[in-house]
């Protein structure tokens, strides 16, 4: 990965939509794994919070052909990304761990911890894009901000975002967007009962209910919580 890391990181940039496809597989793909920070997570993640703003990369992102449908805007898939990184290195996963492993957890994971110093210089990166012209860009910068705001100086941006998150629930039907708001506007202690619909509320029944379900099960056959221990 390391020889291959530099080219693959360029192609991200590349005029072609082709290549910033499957660039974003070299780059981003080996790590992208089982919930995992490695230690080359952080510079990847630094280079892709620089590139956000760049035009390259929200260019040609629509088939060649007139029934082509539009594919996924590379910018849209580097902000899922950020944002799945930043949820695997919350502060509930820290949780997670300390109760699995002890309070040494983030001490001995140099990596997650890493990472979690990093918050303040994605978010800087991803704020602009709150209010881009995509709506689906805009969702996405807030879907991958809201995480990072768990970090002490950026907590006081999480009025600013409650305002896009209810401008998100009132024009997105998108599950996974409307599940991250809801459940971030919920734990900054806002009333959310006149912003959720029927699917809202089908869906985090469903979601307690199978999270219910997956705990008695890694109960029953694991009781030390992991199947297998991150690689730290």
């Amino acid at each position: 990965m390391g020889e291959s890391l530099p080219a693959a990181l360029a192609g991200l940039l590349d005029p072609d939509p082709d290549v910033r496809a499957d660039a974003i597989k070299d780059a981003i793909g080996p790590v992208t794994h089982q919930n995992t920070i490695y230690e080359a997570t952080v510079p990847i993640a630094l280079y892709v919070a620089a590139i956000l703003n760049q035009p390259a990369i929200a260019a040609g992102d629509f088939g060649h052909g007139t029934d082509m449908p539009p594919r996924r805007p590379t910018l849209v898939t580097l902000l899922a990304w950020l944002s799945d990184t930043a949820y695997d290195a919350d502060d509930e996963c820290v949780a997670i761990g300390e109760r699995h492993h002890g309070e040494q957890f983030l001490h001995e994971y140099a990596e997650m911890r890493a990472f979690r110093d990093l918050r303040p210089a994605i978010y800087s990166a991803i704020r602009p894009l709150l209010r881009h012209d995509n709506a689906d860009v805009r969702d996405a910068a807030l879907v991958a901000a809201i995480p990072l705001t768990e970090h002490p100086v950026l907590t006081a941006h999480r009025g600013e975002l409650a305002d896009h998150a209810r401008r998100l629930l009132a024009t997105s039907i998108d599950r996974h967007n409307r599940d991250r708001v809801l459940d971030a506007l919920k734990a900054w202690g806002h009333d959310t009962s006149a912003l959720e619909n029927a699917n809202d509320i089908a869906a985090r029944e469903r979601h307690a209910r199978l999270r219910a379900e997956r705990a008695s099960w890694m109960d029953s056959v694991w009781p030390g919580g992991y199947i297998e221990d991150p690689p730290f």
